[in-house]
């Protein structure tokens, strides 16, 4: 049994989710905790890293994390129309097309733009010094997804949207766009013990993703794609390595081994000085 929802948990997991929020677009609330209930479970019945599922005194930090950001995308959606109404240009987007139609391509064009600003978020140090906040973790849960600095949150929020706003996008698609995006956050971070066959090389799912969370220095700079590894395709970044398992030594910034652990000071990291140390060096299997 376990092996089999091994093979079927991620495509079930994100085709069931997003299907149900497009049937009921009026139950996004419901949708979204059943599916944080459901990562949750699966994550204890059938772990990738038992160890990653023992807290580390960061329960409170990350709930507090996804609180205020899930809060944020709350307001961006508020102020959706308003800025819909002032940015777009007339009558681009495809309203005639079916609902599923207009989020697939939302998705697609979200994508694009969150995964740039990804990329720069790795290569400019203002930005580097926002994102780490994401990149201290060490251990890798479904929380971990929507644990990120607010001020890059809305970064990557704007270089999502903006392009969809422009476009007209209608405030229904944009509330199943923000459900995608945490539904694939729960998958793209989780702890289930996934297998992907030759789905890895189009989704950006946890086997995927956990490389990028590698604490070793450069060599975590790949599959920066939010939805998709296309982007990562031709950005020339997609890594995966079937025979390496990503482990709880494998995770966080090297460099900073020290990263604070508290909300509060994860805030303010960006804005202080810092002392950095030498980065440990690469596994061989990882070359």
């Amino acid at each position: 049994m376990k092996r089999l929802m091994s093979w079927i948990y991620a495509p079930a997991f994100m085709t069931g989710f997003i299907g149900w929020a497009i049937a009921q677009p009026n139950g996004l609330v419901l949708v979204f905790a059943t599916a944080v209930g459901v990562s949750f479970f699966m994550e204890q019945w059938l772990p990738y890293e038992p160890q990653w599922n023992r807290s580390l005194g960061d329960r409170r930090r990350d709930t507090l994390h996804a609180l205020v950001n899930e809060s944020l995308n709350a307001v961006g959606l508020l102020m959706l129309p308003g800025l819909t109404a002032l940015l777009a240009f007339e009558s681009i987007w495809p309203r005639g097309w079916p609902l599923w139609e207009q989020l697939l391509m939302a998705i697609v064009l979200a994508d694009a733009g969150i995964t740039l600003m990804h990329y720069a978020s790795h290569r400019i140090a203002p930005l580097w010094r926002l994102h780490a906040v994401h990149h201290s973790v060490q251990r890798l849960y479904g929380f971990n997804g929507l644990m990120k600095h607010p001020l890059h949150q809305m970064l990557e929020a704007t270089a999502g949207l903006l392009p969809l706003i422009l476009l007209g996008i209608p405030l229904e698609v944009a509330q199943l766009l923000a459900l995608a995006i945490a539904v694939q956050l729960l998958l793209q971070h989780s702890n289930v013990d996934m297998r992907l066959g030759p789905l890895r090389w189009v989704f950006a799912w946890a086997p995927v993703h956990r490389f990028h969370h590698m604490k070793y220095g450069r060599a975590g700079d790949v599959n920066f794609g939010l939805f998709f590894n296309l982007w990562d395709w031709l950005l020339g970044t997609a890594f995966y390595r079937d025979r390496y398992r990503m482990g709880p030594g494998d995770l966080g910034i090297g460099s900073r081994p020290d990263f604070p652990v508290a909300y509060g000071a994860q805030l303010r990291d960006p804005f202080l000085p810092v002392c950095v140390r030498k980065e440990p060096p690469l596994p061989e299997e990882l070359r």
